[in-house]
């Protein structure tokens, strides 16, 4: 039976990939945004209601009936007036996590990839692969992927497969890793992010636990920790293990060459002869990536040499290094780096070609400024050449009782005490002026931070006024 589903914070890169799978198996969607009401990325919403969405503003007023079914991002809280409204009418509440998992679970083959850093990546490449393959994969990813994007389908976080195979990027960030039961469990990584060590080993422990097969990155010391329990107590065959040079792993890569958009490198299969391989992407943090993928497409009986020959043509995802263009001598980078995994593979990538890299860090709250700041800090001035200069304006914030305490400046006063050269300024609008002014032929300027469409907007306008 068709149901009415009202999303709060629907054009949400998190949101709308899943309002367009639960509108494509014939139910009605509205939904709220406080983007919307403060007009911000208009494009996007006048999208979606060019594809049917009834959108309303986030006050309350497009909860009206107890037949629907309201999704809130995360936290349930009162506060929001469409959930006050939803307890009002007595309508049906659930956080995103819960239908996404619902909708996982219920399929009869499951791909969950999870992971500090790369979900997104690896969520696409395995994608493009299963596609590629005649699979016709039903995909929930956090960002756009490049290769399903067309004119009509600007903003391509969702693939719309059939009903027999669901791949999804799983977030641990919140605990609803443990929601889901994977057929095939993908683990990039696992590091500091929002969680303590403990409560992040519990969960991934539990989610590679219910899978049938894990796909586990022996370069990362926690996940290999975590093949080395498996294989202790679970029969042989359970993990596809991969790793950069490592011989030990069933998926490993050597002989990385980078290319100015891409890397090659020498796909060894423990068992089969040496293949080479090409990416379109650049970076060794890409190269693991397609390893990740690799694995999880292998758990599910997909021929290698095809899974290779696709990941060839694989274009990427949206702001994961995304070049927007070049003014001037000076070169604008748009990338999702929001954590210091995250920040370190996109310097290190930045670093192998040469040019100066001005860096506008945006954090993406107060919160994993202090929990990271160390971490943030060791991360720039670990990395950043004598003379890269890192801007970083204050976090994202609306509203709320988050702590406050550790800001931007705290971060850029520890880097400069490092040796770098590091600023914090008021706004990202502040930013932006000093990077024009500094800008000069051979920069690259790199604008990086999460949970913020509007900063591919302020990248684009930068490139403009170099």
């Amino acid at each position: 039976m068709n149901k009415d589903y009202f999303f709060c914070g629907v054009g949400g890169s998190g949101m709308m990939p899943l309002a367009m799978i639960v509108q494509a198996q014939g139910n009605r969607i509205s939904g709220s945004d406080r983007a919307l009401d403060q007009g911000r990325t208009p494009d996007k919403f006048d999208w979606l209601r060019a594809h049917g969405v009834a959108l309303h503003p986030q006050d309350g007023s497009g909860v009206v009936s107890k037949d629907q079914v309201v999704i809130a991002t995360g936290a349930v809280e009162d506060t929001v007036p469409d959930i006050g409204a939803a307890r009002r009418v007595g309508a049906v509440i659930k956080t995103r996590p819960q239908l996404l998992s619902e909708l996982f679970n219920a399929a009869p083959t499951s791909v969950g990839v999870a992971g500090t850093s790369g979900k997104s990546t690896i969520t696409g490449m395995a994608a493009w692969i299963l596609d590629h393959a005649g699979r016709a994969p039903t995909v929930v990813n956090g960002a756009v992927m490049k290769n399903f994007a067309t004119p009509d389908q600007p903003f391509a976080s969702a693939l719309i497969g059939g009903p027999d195979l669901f791949v999804a990027e799983v977030d641990e960030s919140d605990g609803s890793i443990a929601r889901y039961d994977p057929t095939v469990a993908v683990v990039s990584n696992i590091s500091l992010d929002h969680k303590s060590m403990e409560e992040l080993r519990d969960l991934f422990g539990g989610f590679v636990g219910r899978a049938t097969t894990a796909v586990l990155n022996l370069d990362n010391p926690e996940t290999a920790a975590l093949a080395q329990e498996l294989a202790q107590t679970l029969p042989p065959g359970k993990a596809i293990t991969f790793a950069l040079g490592e011989e030990e792993a069933e998926l490993s890569a050597h002989d990385l060459q980078p290319l100015p958009t891409g890397m090659t490198f020498e796909l060894r299969v423990r068992g089969e002869a040496t293949r080479a391989a090409r990416l379109n992407v650049p970076g060794a943090h890409n190269v693991a990536n397609a390893l990740a993928a690799l694995g999880a497409v292998r758990a599910l009986g997909v021929d290698m040499d095809q899974a290779v020959a696709a990941l060839e043509t694989f274009s990427g995802i949206r702001r994961r290094l995304e070049v927007v263009g070049t003014q001037g001598g000076v070169t604008v980078i748009d990338d999702f780096a929001h954590n210091p995994d995250k920040i370190a593979a996109t310097l290190k990538t930045l670093h192998a070609f040469d040019g100066r890299l001005l860096i506008l860090f945006q954090p993406h709250g107060f919160g994993p400024l202090k929990l990271m700041q160390q971490e943030f800090i060791e991360g720039f001035a670990g990395l950043m050449r004598p003379d890269d200069v890192l801007l970083m304006p204050e976090p994202v914030y609306y509203g709320g009782t988050t702590d406050r305490s550790v800001g931007s400046e705290d971060i850029a006063a520890g880097v400069r005490a490092a040796g770098r050269q590091a600023q914090a300024l008021a706004t990202r609008a502040d930013c932006g002026d000093r990077i024009v002014d500094m800008a000069r032929p051979g920069d690259r300027v790199v604008v990086m931070g999460a949970r913020d469409d509007s900063l591919s907007t302020f990248a684009a306008e930068l490139l403009a006024r170099l």
